[in-house]
This record gives C-alpha cells, sequence and structure tokens, in this order.
C-alpha cells in the first residue's frame, strides 16, 4: 500500500473516523465506464463551490521502450501545451512546418547512423537546416495559452507528475468552469499536438542534469536502483538517461501515445461541488469522442532473485548519505501491509526504533528512515532506509547500527503498545488525505487503478490491523538478510595529487 504514509505526523481521532466510513462515504461516489473503456469516479462534495479532477494514466517510466528511456516523463511536458485549436496562430502551417522538422531530423539521422562514417560537415549542415525548421514551427506557437486559460478561468493548482507506474495531470477548478475542463482536457486526448517537442526534451535533460548529475543525492539513488535491479525496468529512474533523452523523437512519442493512451487505461476521479448525472453526459460528450483501443501489455520482465549482497560508491565532496536496499514483493503480496507496519515501527516519527536510538539517543545520524516500497508497487521493487551520518560519525558506522536494529526485530516480538501506536497512526494518516478534493482525486483514481476498486483506500486499515508481531519479525527474517541488501553510499573523492596545500601560495 504505496499510498498509506505511515510518516505522516498523527492527528486527533475522536469522532473523525466515524463521518469518514465507508458506508456513508460510498452513497456519495458514482462511477461509471464510457464505451472506450475509459473509467469515471465522481465524489460529490458540496462544502464548497470548487471541484478538483484528476487525470491517472496507468503508464509510467517502467513502460519507457529500450532506448527510448525519459519518453513517459515528456508527456508531463506536453500536457499543457495546447490543441490544435489552442496555442497556434495558424495550424495548418504549423502542422506542416512540425512535418518538416520530422523530415530534415530523419535525414540527420540517417547521417548519424553511419557512425565513423558520418560527414562531419554534411551533419553541421543538416543540424542547422533541423534549427531552421524548429525556429519556423516555433514561430506559429502562442506560448502558454492554454494554462492560461485555465487561470483565467479560475483555475489552480495546474500539474503533472510522472512516476514509474503512473502519468498524472491534476487541477481545481471553480464548480461553473467544469464543461471546460472536459473540453480542454479531452481535446488533449483526442487529437495529440507534439508542439516545441525538442524545446520540452531540452529542459528533461537540464532536470536530469539538475537532478541527477549534479544532486549528490539523487546520483548516489539512481546508482543504488540501478545496482539493486538488473534487469526489470525499474533499475532506470523516471528521467531516462542522458543519451536517450537527447534523441527522443516525435515519432516514437507517437507511438507511445497510441499503446499507452487507450482510453481503456485513463481513470479520471472528479472530486467536489457537482451532480455525477451532469458529470457522466459531459463524459459521454467529450470523452466518448475517442476510439476505443487495445490496452498495452504488462511488463513480462522478471527481476531474478539476488544471491549475494551489492554494493556501490559514488564519490561525492558533500555530506554523507547511504541507502541500504531490500528486495521486496509487489503491492499485492499478503505481505504488503507488513512491510507498512515495520517501516512505520522502524522510521514512523520521533518515538520510533531508528529515530530514538540512531537521531536521538546515540546522535550517529542526522537523519534516519525508511521507504516501504520504492521505486514504484506495481511489480516487485526495494523497501530502502537511508541514513544521514551526524558529526563525528561514518557511514559504516550508520550501516552497523541499522543492522544491530533489524536483527532486534528479528530476535524480539514488538509489543502491544508499539502495534497499536502504528495502527492509530495509519488511521491518522488516512483522515489527513480524505480532507483535501485533490489529493482524494488522486488516492480515489490510484487505488482503483492498482487494487481494481477504490474502497480499497478504506480496507487497507483493516489489513494493517491485521498485521501481528509474528508477521513484522516473519518479514524482517525473510527479506532483511544479507544476499538480498544492496548498500550505496558517498564517499569523499581524493584530492588530486598536484592539488596546492590549504592555505598555500595559489
Amino acid at each position: 500500500m504505496k499510498t498509506v504514509h505511515l510518516l505522516l505526523p498523527a492527528l486527533a481521532l475522536a469522532g473523525q473516523l466515524a463521518a469518514q466510513d465507508l458506508k456513508a462515504f460510498e452513497k456519495r461516489v458514482t462511477e461509471f465506464s464510457l464505451a472506450n473503456g475509459m473509467h469515471f469516479i465522481v465524489l460529490e462534495r458540496h462544502d464548497a463551490p470548487v471541484v478538483s479532477f484528476h487525470t491517472y494514466v496507468n503508464a509510467g517510466s517502467v513502460d519507457d521502450p529500450k532506448g527510448n528511456t525519459g519518453l513517459a516523463h515528456m508527456f508531463e511536458h506536453m500536457a499543457f501545451k495546447g490543441t490544435e485549436s489552442i496555442g497556434s496562430t495558424n495550424w495548418p502551417a504549423e502542422k506542416a512546418a512540425m512535418a518538416e522538422i520530422e523530415r530534415r531530423y530523419d535525414a540527420l539521422d540517417a547521417e548519424r547512423n553511419k557512425l565513423a562514417k558520418a560527414d562531419p560537415a554534411k551533419l553541421k549542415k543538416l543540424e542547422e537546416a533541423l534549427g531552421e525548421a524548429v525556429e519556423k514551427a516555433d514561430s506559429y506557437v502562442v506560448p502558454n495559452l492554454y494554462p492560461r486559460i485555465i487561470e483565467e478561468n479560475g483555475g489552480v493548482g495546474m500539474n503533472a507528475s510522472t512516476g514509474e507506474d503512473s502519468t498524472n495531470f491534476f487541477y481545481s477548478f471553480p464548480a461553473n468552469r467544469a464543461e471546460l475542463w472536459f473540453y480542454l482536457e479531452s481535446a488533449r486526448f483526442l487529437h495529440p499536438v507534439y508542439r516545441e517537442f525538442y524545446k520540452e526534451r531540452d529542459v528533461v535533460r537540464e532536470e536530469r542534469r539538475m537532478r541527477i548529475e549534479s544532486d549528490p543525492q539523487g546520483k548516489l539513488m539512481e546508482a543504488m536502483v540501478s545496482t539493486a535491479i538488473a534487469a526489470h525496468p525499474y533499475r532506470v529512474m523516471p528521467g531516462g538517461w542522458a543519451s536517450d533523452i537527447e534523441n527522443l523523437r516525435v515519432s516514437e512519442a507517437e507511438k507511445f501515445f497510441s499503446r499507452h493512451y487507450a482510453p481503456g487505461n485513463i481513470t479520471i476521479a472528479i472530486v467536489g461541488d457537482v451532480a455525477p448525472a451532469r458529470m457522466r453526459a459531459l463524459a459521454e460528450q467529450y470523452f466518448g469522442r475517442i476510439a476505443k483501443r487495445p490496452l498495452p501489455d504488462p511488463v513480462l520482465t522478471v527481476e531474478p532473485e539476488q544471491d549475494g549482497p551489492k554494493r556501490v560508491e559514488v564519490a561525492s565532496p558533500s555530506q554523507p548519505i547511504e541507502f541500504v536496499a531490500y528486495h521486496r514483493p509487489d503491492q499485492h503480496d499478503k505481505d504488503d501491509p507488513a512491510f507498512d507496519v515495520v517501516a512505520g515501527l522502524l522510521a514512523g516519527g520521533r518515538t520510533s526504533l531508528m529515530y530514538t536510538d540512531m537521531v536521538r539517543d546515540k546522535k550517529i545520524s542526522l537523519e534516519a528512515g525508511a521507504v516501504a516500497t520504492f521505486p514504484g508497487g506495481k511489480y516487485p521493487s526495494l523497501f530502502v532506509f537511508y541514513l544521514i551520518p551526524g558529526a563525528g560519525h561514518t557511514a559504516e558506522d550508520n550501516e552497523k547500527e541499522l543492522d544491530t536494529i533489524i536483527a532486534g526485530l528479528q530476535k524480539d516480538k514488538i509489543d502491544d503498545a508499539a502495534m497499536a501506536r502504528i495502527r492509530t497512526r495509519t488511521r491518522a494518516s488516512l483522515i489527513h488525505q480524505l480532507d483535501n478534493n485533490s489529493g482524494l482525486a488522486q488516492l480515489l483514481a490510484e487505488y482503483y487503478v492498482n487494487y481494481g476498486d477504490w474502497r480499497r483506500l478504506f480496507t487497507s486499515i483493516d489489513e494493517i490491523d491485521r498485521v501481528t508481531a509474528d508477521d513484522v519479525q516473519r518479514v524482517a527474517r525473510k527479506y532483511f538478510v544479507p544476499t538480498n541488501r544492496t548498500v550505496a553510499l558517498t564517499y569523499q573523492p581524493p584530492e588530486p595529487a598536484d592539488a596546492p596545500a590549504a592555505g598555500g601560495a595559489q
């Protein structure tokens, strides 16, 4: 259950959970699917005249084709570029100019593919011709018109995100602008426009440079994941590899969209001051225009069992960081709730085992925590510990202390009081998540897609309640073992031999 965040602060529970119980909630939820397979979940909340929309596409970086990592992420960046009728001063001319870009890019790729036999002079000429074509297409663009329309009509929180398992698009509108949302959102799925694709590709490349290549934590995380996971696509971060990003093409994006943005692979949650019958009529009118297409196949690659400890080190002059990862099963496994309980026991706030021992008492760590499911939950993934050594302590000190804590979890059963705290914290977390229309819309869509029923958002609490101290001990003994572990840490690189001594002549 990757969405039940056990690390959130506990909230007062008195009287609140009853108001949010499943039976009362169900009465305000309407579900329906269009003939093309697109599914809608509508929740009435008439507290204020606003409505939140969340579009959940069941495709993420795990679905990136080989050699095109980062492609799913591109759709996050293309989300609000507009439509055929919004964002262009002359769509027929812009469309022709975009087609010319692809023709010139084909010629450039053909020459590049000659590798060592490629003609440098010809490459330069083809690159210049491509730049001219891009510049011409860009001359027809009305920048940011699509988001400006949303903002001018009271839209807030407009954003998109890409993860390993999904791509999400979301914002909120005044209730009287609901039909405008249906028009805007459906238009970009009906006839997708790859406007400024190569400009956004450069943005994606720069994001990778900032978040991975120039960020010690991002670089270490990428090294950890790609070391721990040998075969499955989870081994590649959502941003993709640099050389793949630099060579992404519109033609590959079109294939990806056709395959993964089939209506039956999209779920939309609507939460707010709406009438379900009206929402259904608008869904039929606007989204019903999109033709039904076959659903994509799931990822078939199975990660082989790890048969020995792995270790990777990344040079970094920054504060030392360490990740310790253990393989774990997917979110549908019977032990999934137990992993969430383990994460709560070990790293769920100031009463957790890791905080009290490593941060508060022994001061070995500045920060010590755990993530129960990483990087995604649809397929088998990782349980990850993160450690930041305190002053005068090393990553090795932290790793040794973590091993001691894990050994204690494996040897001694957790007492009833600690188990009760985890159940209370989980319920408080659920209440916190139900307070916000936008967050709730995300959860309804996410739980429906991942578990086949949004009600799992509520029943998952019962699963947590059923986890016993025996389950916690069994999971710790089974999965937190050396042969199943990958350790990733930064180290201080040695200074070059010819570097001037501190305080010496410059």
